[in-house]
């Protein structure tokens, strides 16, 4: 059965709305790579029609063995927007498995016009986190699946903004509720998070959309994400950390 792009948005969405996990969309479905990318683009279009603004982008798979995982040679990436973006007490209540990893945050100061030239287009740089949240039963899912649900992008927030910096090769540590919760370096994101930039670009490109100034990109995370606690949460990154409290 071809994929009904404007069904499967809607089924997605009602996930999200009852808080409800559900089946793969390709246990009903065919549903390939670029299918997927229509299903992930129109249920964006329909946020943004109800008023939300698009913020940047986040990416996925940044490590080889998450690629090896799933059987894949290349990154994935997801839209954010200002919906998703969390200051101060982030209530996860409303999601369904929510899980948070620590973030390499680039801040886009001009429009990027080609992947080549991404990093002269960073304006500053900052750690952060982002709450992820599949929507499928048992966090499990298929490329297609993860693709379509936009890459489980839910909440993400970041700390002070500081000047742009090799990247390469920096510590991050996570907490939550005051206790280290995770470690790990930077070099684990393509072996430097500016690789996931470039892709970002050049996927975001491939697609017809250009990173405008304002946007972020979440570059990913060194190692799996976290479980968060229940209900409501702080989150205070801080330089050389990302801290859950």
């Amino acid at each position: 059965m071809t994929a009904d792009v404007q069904e499967l948005a809607t089924t997605l969405e009602g996930a999200v709305r009852d808080r409800r996990a559900i089946p793969k969309l390709t246990d009903r479905t065919d549903l390939d790579v670029p299918a997927a990318y229509a299903v992930q683009r129109e249920v964006i279009e329909r946020r943004t029609r109800r008023g939300e603004r698009l913020a940047g982008v986040k990416m996925g798979f940044t490590s080889r063995a998450k690629m090896v995982q799933m059987g894949v040679d290349d990154v994935i990436w997801g839209l954010l927007t200002d919906a998703m973006l969390a200051e101060g007490r982030v209530d996860v209540s409303g999601l369904i498995h929510p899980r948070i990893e620590p973030e390499i945050v680039y801040l886009i100061g001009r429009e990027v016009r080609s992947a080549a030239e991404a990093e002269s287009c960073v304006a500053g740089v900052a750690v952060g986190y982002e709450v992820l949240d599949s929507r499928y039963e048992g966090f499990r899912f298929t490329l297609p699946d993860v693709i379509a649900d936009n890459a489980s992008a839910a909440r993400f927030g970041f700390g002070a903004w500081h000047a742009p910096r090799d990247l390469s090769n920096v510590g991050l540590l996570m907490e939550i509720d005051g206790r280290p919760a995770q470690t790990g370096s930077s070099a684990a994101i393509l072996g430097d998070p500016a690789r996931s930039l470039r892709a970002a670009a050049r996927l975001a490109l491939d697609a017809g959309v250009r990173l405008e100034p304002g946007w972020i990109v979440l570059a990913s995370a060194p190692r799996p994400p976290s479980r968060c606690p229940p209900g409501r949460t702080s989150a205070s990154p801080a330089p050389g950390s990302a801290a859950w409290r």
